[in-house]
């Protein structure tokens, strides 16, 4: 396969040779493009906010400083402690969600996050991030002897359980943001090519209307929530299902 034909397809099977050539073993070109946007625009904020930080009596500053307490605040209420390595975690996961989510207001590009491939990378993210803190924190075996509880025949069942959760965040947040891009490009494809309809969304608001909900409020609610959902089984790794601290 040529390098005109990659391309043209938009996507690369690596695994084709070994018989994989399902489009969930596909990589889409458009989505590492749209990714690596991503992470420019995020170094592109990193220089704002150190500029915002330099100046005290700004508004920036102002901001910044808000939008930190507000999810240091979040997470040390969530877990029950302060950490700034958790802090850092679900507030990092939390602003590259949210721009994912809502890129699609820059003109020609498109959400990551309707790629089930990005939300599944997040999903196992977030669930290697909170069990490689409880085996840390409750030692291996202490670990181990949850997947056991409250019988030992109860294992497949818990292994299961765990599981679930990459696949529970992975696919609640590809299943809002493709359903959100869908049902956009329905609309803008069924007023373009009319002068008349395009001229009443423009007047009327309705083409901002869209954008604004699905990409903006609909990307903030859905980053939050995969927000709120790592800092659930952080905390349920941490404190265990009953609520109370289990340190080996």
């Amino acid at each position: 396969m040529t390098a005109i034909n990659l391309l043209e397809e938009g996507s690369w099977q690596p695994f084709a040779s070994f018989g994989f050539t399902h489009p969930f073993f596909s990589i889409s070109y458009h989505t590492v493009l749209q990714t690596w946007v991503i992470l420019l625009v995020i170094g592109i904020l990193t220089f704002f906010v150190a500029y915002c930080l330099r100046k005290p009596d700004s508004i920036g500053h102002y901001l910044v400083v808000s939008f930190v307490e507000y999810f240091m605040n979040l997470t040390e209420q969530s877990l029950g402690m302060r950490s700034f390595a958790h802090f850092s975690f679900v507030t990092s996961l939390f602003i590259f969600i949210f721009l994912c989510n809502s890129i699609s207001v820059i003109p020609w590009l498109e959400e990551p996050t309707k790629d089930l491939n990005t939300t599944l990378a997040l999903g196992i993210t977030a669930f290697s991030y909170t069990q490689l803190y409880a085996i840390r924190l409750h030692g291996l075996w202490g670990y181990l002897k949850e997947y056991f509880a409250p019988f030992f025949i109860m294992l497949p069942l818990n292994i299961i359980g765990r599981l679930s959760t990459v696949i529970s965040i992975s696919f609640r947040l590809f299943g809002n943001i493709f359903g959100g891009a869908i049902i956009s490009k329905i609309y803008f494809s069924a007023i373009q090519g009319s002068i008349v309809l395009e001229t009443l969304g423009i007047i009327s608001g309705l083409n901002l209307v869209i954008v604004l909900f699905f990409a903006l409020f609909e990307g903030f609610l859905q980053a939050f929530v995969f927000t709120m959902l790592t800092l659930t089984y952080l905390s349920i790794a941490i404190y265990g299902e009953a609520g109370h601290e289990e340190i080996a």
